[in-house]
């Protein structure tokens, strides 16, 4: 997930203050009174995400939501009693490469599948930036307990074996591409949220980057496909959107990759975004059934002026009017109500509040609107912390209104001839679809099997030893 090309050698060397800084947002922690090894290891903290489960301090207990249960990001900071205080290097490069913490197996909702492609060089320049974090001395208000058997933590060893690595490198690619591959696989991890899962939950590379489920989330299809993934777009397209997380009248990261955007990828420089973006457009392209339709330019409408988006009392008062000539309850009067106070009556937000504008984007004309949905029920939060927040309406607006709502905007805003989306379809959007692999689904009941079939099997052992001992005497 994120920035792009020319300056390699630098990466190399080790990123110091002035290229963390050189494009998109000043990276936090970066230093010239830091060593060039701890201001590289800075940026391999955003590069690989970590914020996004541990937090900005590294204390963790963000909840990670997994088929299995709840497992919560634990304490990274050096504290001695509550993180990692007492880890060495090895320890550190055992827990990202093996998923191998000193005194226990580690849950791959820490992505490990993936990090264990980590550069040794990156993991040491790591390893001295967190020594430099301050220490929170305190555990996270919440501790993984995950049902039977999945809190048999050994029982990793043998999902390991099956699953570790999650990628293999490709052959024939640059050195741009190359370097794409590794920020996409491995630091980014992006194939952790956009490549589905196999039976045993491991990432199915069949369908690699082909969009998977997340709960009540769907992480799109980012392959070249044209027609289900981002074959339309640019390299310089998935950097802006990469950057700033939006791509006028295309797309907007909002739910899960815009924390991405947020925490990780808004601090890469140019040359890493550049390198995935070149490497995005050579993976093969996977056509999904969850196509994108066209974008009908003819269907869309035009701003009132081209004032408007940036004059909050013309867009007040023009709001104002609309509602006067529409019904309350119609779709258009519900749109108005809800959303156009912030997306604007015609859907082109207000850039300068930081309202998202929402003509044309993906999600309104995929055949499959669930992220749509999705967003109205539930809310997104914005690409950085500097962007409002947008609620979510499941506890505000019946099904029938969200459904109303989704299917004006999927048409005055989409572009789309006709959307159907009916209440019974938010209602099972909302309460979502269990799409567990049988083994996980059923995994206490199946261990519960297995368990009597051993005593059965040893207790049968016992009684043909003991029958056969009789007959002997």
């Amino acid at each position: 997930m994120k920035p792009f090309p020319r300056m390699l050698s630098l990466l190399v060397i080790g990123i110091t203050s002035s290229v963390a800084t050189a494009a998109g947002s000043s990276l936090p922690n970066v230093s010239p009174a830091n060593s060039e090894l701890v201001n590289k290891g800075a940026y391999i903290a955003r590069a690989a995400d970590c914020v996004a489960c541990h937090r900005e301090d590294y204390a963790g207990g963000v909840a990670i939501e997994t088929p299995m249960g709840d497992i919560y990001a634990t304490n990274i900071t050096p504290s001695k009693r509550y993180g990692i205080g007492n880890y060495t290097e090895a320890d550190l490069r055992d827990a990202l490469q093996k998923g191998r913490a000193p005194d226990h197996m580690i849950y791959p909702a820490m992505p490990y599948p993936s990090y264990h492609g980590m550069k040794d060089e990156d993991i040491s320049a790591l390893f001295a930036y967190l020594q430099t974090v301050p220490a929170v001395d305190q555990a996270p208000e919440n501790e993984t307990d995950l049902p039977f058997p999945f809190n048999i933590r050994s029982l990793m060893f043998f999902w390991n074996i099956l699953n570790v690595p999650a990628y293999e490198n490709r052959d024939n690619l640059t050195a741009e591409q190359q370097r794409g591959e590794y920020l996409t696989n491995n630091l980014e991890h992006c194939g952790t949220c956009h490549t589905p899962r196999d039976s045993t939950m491991g990432a199915d590379n069949s369908q690699y980057l082909a969009g998977a489920q997340l709960g009540n989330w769907y992480a799109p299809n980012i392959t070249p496909d044209e027609s289900s993934g981002i074959g339309s777009w640019s390299e310089q397209d998935i950097v802006t959107y990469l950057r700033t997380g939006e791509l006028d009248q295309r797309a907007y990261a909002g739910g899960p990759m815009g924390e991405v955007v947020s925490h990780s990828t808004r601090y890469l420089t140019d040359e890493d975004l550049g390198a995935i973006a070149a490497y995005l457009k050579v993976v093969p392209a996977i056509q999904t059934e969850n196509k994108i339709q066209p974008i009908d330019a003819t269907r869309l409408p035009s701003p009132i002026n081209e004032s408007i988006t940036h004059d909050l009392l013309a867009q007040d008062d023009y709001l104002t009017q609309a509602k006067a000539n529409v019904a309350a309850n119609s779709p258009a009067g519900l749109y108005l109500a809800v959303c156009g106070s912030c997306h604007g009556v015609n859907g082109y937000g207000q850039p300068d509040a930081g309202y998202a504008p929402i003509v044309g984007l993906t999600s309104l004309r995929k055949d499959t609107p669930d992220n749509l949905v999705n967003i109205i029920l539930h809310g997104a939060k914005g690409a950085s912390n500097t962007r409002p927040n947008m609620p979510g309406f499941a506890d505000e607006l019946s099904s029938q209104q969200i459904a109303d709502i989704t299917n004006y905007v999927r048409i005055n805003f989409g572009g789309l001839a006709s959307s159907d989306v009916s209440a019974d379809y938010v209602e099972t959007t909302l309460e979502g679809v269990d799409t567990r692999p049988f083994l996980i689904k059923y995994a206490g009941v199946l261990a519960v099997l297995g368990i009597i079939a051993v005593l059965a099997l040893i207790g049968f052992i016992i009684w043909n030893t003991m029958r056969k001992r009789r007959r002997h005497h």
